[in-house]
């Protein structure tokens, strides 16, 4: 209960003081009368009122050496807060330091000898009310923008603010602060008023020596500021504020960089230099360190926390230097998977990722960079002779390289080098000299270079695969013209034939880097004047060349788009912006027929291969698909049937399945899609009546258009992803169903948030001046009715049989009209084959030459009716009414008809297998296609694929049931597709049937995957080795089991656990070995694991069970590796070496390199299997579940299997850091990130809820405990970042936690990484641990 002082009683105080000054009274005996007077008063002490009492009576009717004495004996006694004195001491004594030198002696005195005592303070009465009486004296929240009044957070402020005044006075005191911006102190630092003090205050001898004393009192403050940056508390709170307040930071160590610069008195202290005590305030590296403080695990702490596997990476094979890059290789392998097609840049993918690896491996950007360009080198070298099949992959596999890689480091360099510009702006008191002095740094662009010139290391890696070497060559050539004085900018090696190139011109994959790089301004033409970059130089480059062809430099020197020169172009691609830019103004601004000559020139080799400028060529091509209405068309619609020729030659342009891939891969799907949609919507409500001639002699149709269109809309979304997934029930493997809704939603977000954050307007610094989004409002599926409506019937076709066909109505008509177009040459007497219930002649179209010109109809209408047309030939057919060859002819002549009827035929066949209600269709050469010729052999070479897994390959005759049986739906699928002839024109229809065909195949029941591969291998003997590996994904898809197997010996593969030997070879060379590919042994050979992996796991329906599986399999590794291999009685030696601790016969530092390894793989697996969603499940889920759950005691009970559990703590703290980090980066640029603190802090809640003993855990005590303390070291180290995002008090109970452990240091340093929400909580650690 407070106590009421009575006012009387300062009066008393004030009585007291002035009697005891009169009389000259021992001080001692004035503090013990002051405090039996206060007790008896009942005012609690150290008292706040006393101190401002006394301070007041001091400053200044009484500043005489008794009134010091005074005070500094109620000092001594604790009446008064120290703290709190020396705060309304420097309001007061500072600002008169001048006229009152001694004053402010005794004040620096005071300082030294209570300003360090900090425990007294936060373990004393009183805290929160001295603090916030300091924080009313200094003014220190509105100051310092503390939105929290802790005691904590005061302390730091007050300490800050304590050093400040000293700084400011010193730098006033010699005329320094006129060098400041705001040319004034922060604190006040001199009297406002005149500083007549009394009439003694101009006698010569009382100035002499004031001056004297100024001198003296200018180098003890100086000296005092050094020693609070030399004191263990005082600097580690000095070091939250530089952590926390950033900005009042780097206004404070300006000023102190001010006072070195321009001190004398500074140079003219004997204790303290310029130097030391820039030193002192720059070094951080034994602030808030991480020492580990117990001796059993500081090894561990030493390898583990750091992050790094480089201390150990060469000590054994398998953990080579590239497998720090192990998370690279997979992602860019699994991205060449053409079935993907993504809503998001591969490029932001790839610099998140690379941002993650950097942060937690703790390498430098050139080891980065350099580890980035091998392994995207290795995936060059993996696809150089891969078999041939119907998804091109080389020309991704360099846009991987040239493009997406390269923008990876652009983003990466340009975040640094806008953050060094930023902090210029941000910071107006930074010296012009230093603002110039960091931006020549550029620290990544200089470790850029150094990688790449470090890449000459690597000549295995540079050999360019045979397509490109001619352009490999050109590349080379540049670099050698330019040393020889020829003007590579004058377009001359366009216009110079291969023929006339220098002999010696030989490239390699590092000049195709090296000018990607350079169009990118990444690098520059100094590049060229690299040691060996250009191996020899020419005397004999002609200097004219007969029958030059015109190519991209007379474009841009103006000449006309000739047709030779319109060919040139087409197959040559650009190779500057200005180059690609100039095609897009003649695509928007010339004639039509220059418009159509620019637009098949932006769709050939420069959107294929003109890795250069490719990103801008897709962005081209995208907005040229949504082209400007003219002023005098009527309408949207007039506007997009005028430009129908135009509009055909970028959809063509742009309908390979390569190029829908080059799409997703500049994350362009969503913009492409929103401008296809109102190309469908008006060209599939129009009827073909009107046509258009190209300049081919081609005439098209609205429906061509449509057609064109529409399949290219459909594969944007997944389209081929089978129905099963919504009627079974399972969990649909994650990335698939990219619905249109999503896609435009993916769409209207970009739009939304573009600009608004730093990557935005980088990103917008590097586009086209050119480019303009012919639309920034946004769209949804509701304006286009037409497609909304058939999407709805797609949906309502997966889940459900067909219903609602009434005789008489459009849709029935339309109906009978296409099946007598489709089986008009088939006499059935008449029979309509519509299930119709009325029979009457009038809801039957009669056989008749003109049925088809009769269906002049709009294309939304016959897709209407599509579906309704399957379902009465497939039952004709199952009830013998229609041959399977009648079918299937039927079938193609109603795609040929409708191109675009081919989304409606697999979106009803998919459904009705998975409906399993069609009798079996036999292929058995007579009434449907047969296998038999090659399907055993089929069913060898899926074995002989699946030989190094260890995955059991179900017999073809297995159970006496026939082999060569077929869902009905499917074999009318598969019989229609291999009636196509493999032409450009047919290619782009069957790219979007092939896909859904094998995804449809590969679930149905086995072997229909098979036989369905025998099928097609039959037709296209060149891709056999390609149709058999797709094959050998079914073995997985039913079989979880499989799966399972396959990861497990992903994880012996990688680390070479497949012998007894720890030095067995391992790694990324083992684990995605040389692709696929039959040259390298005469035939098919096993597949490596990881290759196969990432081609299968997409199959796999119920990704969920993975992460189970992941932890298990990792779990298990940890132990293999500690063991590898050896007796029983070798694993109880735990001895100490001159080498260093060693387990067994297994170097810790070894082993623990695996272990991180086996971390790795496991996060990257999680990571692309299920994508953000599996990873925060295993982080909010799997693991409390598994650190819940018992697992059984160690081997033996003895020390081996507890370092075998530690090391299994180790890896989970290191594989869930790694998780976290690709799904969400280690900053909050990904939009993922902001899903972030919800899950990290559900799963911090549970460290600390089991920390309280509030959970109860059954695993391994030391596994736990390794766990806890290597995850949180790895966020401290690694993801700053993330702990700003997380709630305060769960971090001081996990600190709490740490702290009953020992972990004093890293309960501190997760404290002091924590933002300002933890800073007082960690300023009073400081103070009690280290006081």
């Amino acid at each position: 209960m407070a106590v009421t002082v009575h006012p009387s009683t300062w009066d008393g105080v004030i009585e007291l003081t002035k009697s005891a000054q009169d009389r000259g009274s021992d001080p001692l005996m004035w503090a013990i009368q002051l405090s039996s007077n206060l007790n008896a008063a009942g005012v609690s002490m150290p008292s706040i009122e006393v101190a401002n009492l006394l301070v007041s009576h001091i400053c200044w009717a009484n500043n005489v050496p008794i009134t010091w004495k005074f005070l500094e004996k109620a000092l001594t006694v604790r009446i008064v807060p120290p703290m709190l004195v020396l705060a309304l001491l420097s309001t007061r004594v500072i600002p008169r330091r001048r006229s009152y030198p001694a004053a402010y002696r005794l004040y620096m005195e005071l300082l030294k000898r209570y300003a360090f005592s900090l425990a007294s303070l936060v373990n004393g009465p009183n805290y929160q009310k001295i603090m916030e009486s300091i924080d009313a004296v200094l003014h220190l929240s509105p100051m310092f923008d503390l939105q929290v009044c802790e005691a904590g957070f005061l302390v730091v402020g007050f300490v800050l603010s304590t050093v400040w005044q000293l700084l400011d006075a010193s730098l006033d005191e010699e005329g320094l602060l006129e060098l400041t911006p705001e040319k004034k102190s922060w604190w006040p630092t001199r009297t406002q008023d005149m500083e007549i003090d009394n009439k003694d205050s101009f006698e010569e001898k009382r100035t002499e020596r004031h001056e004297e004393m100024r001198k003296i009192n200018a180098v003890m403050a100086i000296e005092i500021i050094g020693d609070f940056f030399k004191d263990k508390v005082i600097s580690r709170i000095l070091f939250l504020a530089r952590r926390n307040m950033p900005v009042h930071w780097g206004c404070f160590v300006e000023r102190l960089r001010l006072l070195a610069a321009n001190s004398s008195a500074l140079r003219s202290s004997k204790n303290i230099t310029p130097e030391v005590l820039l030193q002192l305030a720059s070094d951080s590296r034994r602030v808030l360190s991480r020492e580990c403080k117990t001796s059993s695990q500081q090894q561990f702490h030493a390898m583990m926390a750091s992050g790094s596997l480089v201390s150990s990476a060469g000590q054994c094979h398998g953990a080579s230097r590239s497998a720090l890059w192990l998370p690279i290789d997979l992602f860019l392998e699994d991205t060449m998977d053409g079935s993907q097609v993504t809503a998001t840049s591969a490029a932001e993918t790839l610099t998140g990722l690379v941002k993650a690896l950097q942060a937690v491996n703790h390498t430098t950007w050139q080891d980065t960079f350099l580890g980035l360009w091998i392994a995207a080198l290795q995936l060059v070298q993996r696809e150089r002779d891969t078999s041939e099949g119907p998804i091109p992959r080389l020309d991704t596999c360099l846009c991987l390289l040239l493009s997406i890689t390269t923008l990876a480091i652009v983003n990466i360099i340009e975040e640094e080098e806008n953050a060094l510009n930023d902090e210029a702006e941000c910071s107006p008191m930074t010296p012009t000299s230093q603002i110039k002095e960091k931006q020549v740094s550029r620290k990544r662009r200089k470790d850029l270079i150094s990688s790449l010139q470090q890449l000459d290391d690597y000549e295995g890696l540079l050999t360019p695969p045979l397509p490109v070497s001619s352009v490999a060559n050109q590349a080379a050539a540049k670099a050698m013209m330019f040393l020889s004085g020829l003007a590579v900018g004058n377009g001359y090696l366009d216009d110079v034939s291969l023929n006339d190139m220098p002999v010696n011109c030989t490239g390699n994959m590092r000049h195709l880097i090296v000018e990607a790089c350079i169009a990118r301004n990444l690098l520059d033409t100094s590049s060229y004047l690299w040691p060996g970059y250009v191996r020899s130089r020419s005397n004999q480059i002609p200097r004219s060349v007969s029958g030059q062809i015109p190519g991209w430099s007379s474009l841009v020197k103006g000449s006309p788009l000739t047709p030779p020169m319109v060919t040139a172009l087409v197959s040559t691609p650009a190779s500057s912006l200005a180059e690609i830019e100039k095609i897009y103004e003649i695509a928007v601004n010339g004639s039509n027929d220059e418009k159509i000559s620019a637009a098949t020139i932006l769709c050939g080799a420069s959107f294929t291969r003109g890795w250069n400028i490719q990103e801008h060529s897709v962005q081209f091509i995208t907005a040229l698909l949504s082209p400007p209405v003219p002023a005098d068309c009527s309408g949207f619609k007039t506007d997009l049937i005028n430009y129908a020729p135009f509009l055909n030659v970028l959809l063509v342009g742009i309908s390979s399945v390569d190029a829908v891939q080059i799409f997703s891969l500049h994350g362009l799907v969503p913009q492409l899609a929103a401008a296809l949609m109102p190309i469908c919507e008006v060209f599939g409500s129009c009827a073909p009546n009107v046509s258009w001639t190209l300049n081919t002699g081609e005439e098209i149709s609205s429906h061509a258009v449509f057609s064109n269109a529409f399949t290219l809309l459909l594969k944007l979304w997944r389209f081929d992803q089978p129905p099963l997934e919504n009627v079974m029930g399972d969990v649909a493997p994650v990335g698939s169903h990219l619905t249109p809704e999503y896609l435009l939603l993916v769409r209207n977000s970009l739009l939304a948030s573009s600009g608004n954050s730093p990557k935005d307007e980088n990103k917008s610094k590097r586009v086209s001046r050119l480019f303009n989004p012919s639309s920034t409002e946004p769209i949804f599926l509701d304006c286009f009715p037409k497609l909304k409506r058939w999407y709805r019937q797609h949906q309502a076709c997966i889940a459900s049989t067909l219903s609602g066909l009434v005789p008489g109505t459009p849709v029935h008509q339309i109906v009978e009209g296409l099946l007598n177009m489709m089986f008009r040459k088939i006499n059935r007497g008449g029979q309509p084959l519509t299930p119709t219930t009325s029979g009457s002649s009038t809801s039957s179209v009669s056989v008749s030459e003109d049925s088809s010109l009769r269906l002049k109809l709009p294309a939304w209408d016959i897709l209407e009716a599509v579906p309704f047309v399957l379902d009465a030939a497939l039952t004709a057919c199952a009830h013998g009414r229609l041959s399977p060859r009648e079918l299937a002819t039927g079938l193609k002549d109603l795609a040929d008809y409708l191109p675009a009827s081919l989304a409606a035929i697999v979106s009803y066949f998919s459904a009705e297998v998975t409906r399993g209600v069609w009798k079996p269709a036999f292929m058995n050469g007579t009434d449907w296609p047969s296998p038999a010729a090659n399907l055993s052999m089929v069913e060898q070479q899926i074995k002989k694929i699946l030989a190094a897994t260890g995955v059991d390959v179900p017999s073809l005759a297995a159970g006496g049931t026939s082999p060569t049986t077929l869902p009905l739906p499917l074999a009318a699928l598969v019989s229609l597709t291999i009636t196509y002839k493999l032409d450009r024109v047919s290619e782009r229809f069957l790219n979007l049937v092939g896909p859904a065909l094998s995804n449809l195949a590969v679930g149905c029941p086995w072997p229909c995957m098979p036989i369905m591969v025998s099928l097609w291998a039959q037709k296209v003997k060149r891709w056999s080795d390609y149709l058999v590996f797709s094959a050998s994904r079914a073995v997985f898809y039913h079989n979880t089991d499989a799966v399972v197997q396959l990861l497990r010996v992903c994880f012996t593969t990688t680390l070479g656990l497949n012998s007894s030997s720890i030095s067995s070879n391992g790694g990324v060379g083992d684990l995605l070995g040389h692709g696929f590919g039959s040259h390298f042994c005469g035939g098919i050979s096993p597949v490596a694991p990881g290759i196969l992996y990432l081609r299968v796991h997409r199959a796999v329906r119920n990704v969920m069970f993975l992460t189970e599986e992941i932890v298990s399999l990792l779990m298990h590794s940890v132990k293999d590796i500690a063991n590898s291999g050896l007796p029983t009685e070798k694993l109880e030696k735990l001895k100490k070496t001159k080498h260093g601790m060693r387990y067994g016969q297994v170097s810790l530092a070894a082993a623990v390199t695996r272990v991180k390894l086996a971390a790795a793989l496991g996060a990257s697996l999680v990571w692309i299997s299920g994508g953000l969603c599996l990873v925060q499940s295993l982080i909010k889920e799997t693991l409390p579940s598994w650190f819940i759950s018992v697992h059984g005691s160690d081997p033996d009970g003895g020390e081996s299997g507890g370092m075998v559990a530690m090391l299994g703590g180790y890896a989970l703290a290191y594989f869930a850091v790694l998780s976290g980090t690709f799904a969400w980066g280690v900053d909050s640029t990904s939009p993922a990130s902001q899903r972030r603190p919800s899950i990290l802090g559900t799963h911090l809640e549970f460290l600390a809820s089991a920390l309280d003993g509030k959970i109860s855990l059954g695993c391994n005590r030391a596994t736990w405990r390794a766990y806890v303390s290597g995850f949180v070291s790895l966020m401290v180290a690694c993801t700053p970042a993330w702990m700003l995002e997380v709630d305060g008090d769960i971090l001081k109970r996990l600190s709490k936690g740490l702290r009953q452990w020992n972990e004093e240091e890293l309960a501190l340093a997760l404290l002091g990484i924590s933002g300002v929400g933890a800073m007082g909580a960690a300023a009073e650690m400081i103070i009690e641990s280290l006081s």
